[in-house]
């Protein structure tokens, strides 16, 4: 089994397929993002293969990211692939997605054996929703939403507290969503990569939102648990569940069950943090079974603590790599 240095085992794989995304959402990348050359990411057959790998040694849920993951070509493939090792050592398979090309792909996802996927929205407002994304793609990401339903998905709202620019819409946002049958949950936003602005203009606490939250409804903390950070509340008037992710004012390293490999098969032991080991060599060695087990060793030595996130007026990113490289 895979367990670090601070007797946490790791059970959870965060896997991207592609550091790609269709939207720019402004907390995450800037416009003229420069994306990798094609030649470094690896092929849906070594994402496979490593995925396999990563299962032998105790992976029982992994979740597909970007990037947008439904932007790369064949994806499907994968997921396909994938979805048979659910019952022989994986018991689920998730996607997160922004859901603009979620309506094409949602059966396919379905008929896969991907049971609930998560869908980035900050906003059910076009207007805002174009501002915040560089795009005016609401129309298809609601298409994509109601998509999913139809096909037998569950679907969780994930959405990004933004000071001044969603948080007055928060409550209805829950509502709405609540009012379709989507769970939500509230994010912090993290301090990954350079943008155009800066974080601190951006950062808005989830205890001052849970404190305005508190005025407005009856929440009830939640025994449900999804194997993520996210801790959840029910909401008595809207039938509901909330969840809350809160790197910034709730640390919950002490817990965490989590890895992340990128595109191009770098992997993270720790979103916040710099360490890492190349799976990518060891895929590509005369002997991969050995190296890819001595590479995972290796990243349960490192694996920090806990992150060093944090926002500062001016200060840098605490990883020069956006969010969209690393994989969400």
């Amino acid at each position: 089994m895979l367990v670090d240095a601070f007797q946490r085992r790791i059970t959870y794989l965060r896997l991207s397929v592609t550091d790609r995304c269709d939207l720019r959402c402004t907390y995450c990348m800037p416009e003229a993002m420069t994306f990798l050359p094609r030649r470094e990411v690896l092929t849906l057959e070594e994402l496979h293969r490593l995925s396999l790998a990563f299962i032998a040694r105790g992976v029982t849920k992994l979740r597909i990211t970007g990037g947008e993951p439904l932007v790369r070509r064949d994806v499907i493939d994968l997921v396909r692939a994938l979805g048979r090792e659910i019952g022989t050592g994986l018991d689920e398979l998730t996607l997160t997605t922004n859901g603009t090309q979620l309506a094409q792909h949602a059966d396919a996802l379905t008929a896969a054996g991907v049971r609930r996927i998560n869908v980035s929205l900050d906003t059910i407002d076009r207007d805002r929703f174009r501002a915040l994304t560089g795009r005016d793609r609401l129309p298809q990401v609601l298409e994509g939403i109601a998509a999913a339903r139809e096909a037998g998905l569950a679907v969780k709202l994930n959405v990004v507290a933004l000071k001044d620019v969603n948080a007055a819409e928060i409550p209805d946002l829950i509502a709405w969503a609540h009012g379709h049958d989507h769970d939500v949950t509230l994010i912090e936003v993290m301090p990954l990569g350079e943008i155009a602005e800066d974080r601190s203009d951006q950062f808005l606490s989830l205890a001052k939102v849970r404190a305005d939250l508190d005025k407005r409804w009856t929440l009830v903390p939640s025994a449900h648990r999804t194997g993520g950070p996210a801790r959840y509340l029910d909401i008595a008037e809207t039938g509901g569940r909330l969840g809350l992710i809160t790197p910034l004012t709730g640390n919950f390293c002490d817990g965490c069950n989590r890895i992340r490999v990128t595109t191009t098969g770098q992997l993270y032991p720790c979103l916040g943090g710099g360490e890492m080991v190349d799976l990518r060599a060891a895929l590509r060695s005369g002997d991969p079974d050995r190296a890819l087990s001595g590479a995972m060793d290796r990243a349960m030595a490192i694996k920090p603590h806990r992150h060093g996130f944090a926002i500062e007026r001016g200060a840098a990113p605490a990883q020069p790599r956006h969010m969209s490289v690393t994989g969400g």
